[in-house]
């Protein structure tokens, strides 16, 4: 039907692009949800709209936070609008890193 060669080309041009387009992009969303659904009260955000705040609720049934953009000013947006890549430009902390910082503050 067709030529050995040319089905080995297609299905290593397949392979290449799966694995240098399709899979980090899947696994770039995965991260990008994580983040988005460990938010808590406390963390500095940057929204993709380029909002900076602080969230002041984040309920754990719904898709909407609560942030806090300055004193006495407080916007609800949904979970989706906060970019992991911007927040961690704008602040450079990872979430692993505050909680430990948290819990030094503590002592």
């Amino acid at each position: 039907m067709g030529d050995p060669i040319t089905l080995l080309l297609l299905g290593g041009m397949l392979l290449v692009f799966w694995l240098f387009i399709i899979r980090p992009q899947s696994k770039q969303a995965k991260q990008q949800a994580e983040f988005q659904n460990q938010l808590a009260k406390g963390d500095r955000v940057v929204t993709t709209g380029g909002i900076h705040g602080k969230v002041v609720k984040a309920d754990t049934e719904g898709s909407s936070i609560l942030l806090e953009i300055d004193t006495n000013t407080r916007i609800r947006i949904e979970r989706s609008a906060i970019s992991m890549d911007l927040t961690k430009a704008a602040y450079g902390i990872k979430k692993e890193e505050k909680k430990e910082e948290k819990k030094e503050e503590d002592k």
